[in-house]
């Protein structure tokens, strides 16, 4: 279980809910609402107040890299620090199902940074991401730079993910992907967050 209790920075005010073992909560809302800067301080990447539980222990008692280990983000554009993709991972042969999953080959390992296209790279950092065996993950935005075929095989391994008990948080603006992927709806405006759609 994610608890988010009044968490408050600059551009959010007092978000507070529960994300459940295997549950998807999708955040919609206009560009600017503040629902990427809402991600980067659960993680802990920017200064915030509030408080952040999981599984009944406050995030103030967890290690920063163990913290970040077990609630992962994946931010729209994935940062890359090394010159190849297998430089990113501290297993390669963990890697493989997901690349396979995602529609990348084994070799991608073996491929430059910069030879990937953006598509491969956010398939790529997802397969990063859940290499390290989160427990939380916090999606902004992961299936913008994609094609349907790539979209469905994203939204089909995270699913196979939450069978498992993975918790997902997710971003996104679109409305047909919300009905697919998502357990409930939180709506962000101006930096407030809601259940209910003010446009409705």
């Amino acid at each position: 279980m994610l608890e988010v209790r009044n968490l408050t920075r600059s551009g959010v005010h007092g978000a507070s809910f529960r994300v459940a073992p295997g549950e998807c909560l999708l955040i919609q809302g206009p560009s600017g609402a503040g629902k990427s800067l809402l991600l980067r301080a659960i993680v802990d990447l920017d200064p915030n107040a509030g408080e952040v539980w999981l599984d009944g222990v406050e995030r103030a008692r967890f290690p920063a890299p163990q913290w970040r280990r077990a609630v992962a983000y994946l931010p729209a554009e994935p940062g890359w620090w090394g010159d190849t993709v297998g430089e990113h991972f501290a297993s390669p042969a963990a890697a493989l199902p997901g690349l396979a999953a995602l529609g990348l080959p084994d070799a991608a390992l073996t491929w430059p940074v910069a030879r990937a296209s953006t598509g491969e790279r956010m398939r790529l950092a997802l397969v990063r991401a859940l290499a390290g065996a989160p427990r939380v993950l916090l999606l902004d935005e992961p299936t913008a730079a994609l094609d349907p075929a790539s979209v469905a095989a994203v939204e089909a391994l995270i699913a196979q993910y939450r069978q498992r008990g993975l918790t997902v948080i997710w971003v996104s603006h679109d409305a047909a992907q919300a009905r697919r992927v998502a357990t409930r709806t939180l709506y962000c405006r101006d930096g407030r967050f809601s259940d209910e759609d003010e446009n409705e």
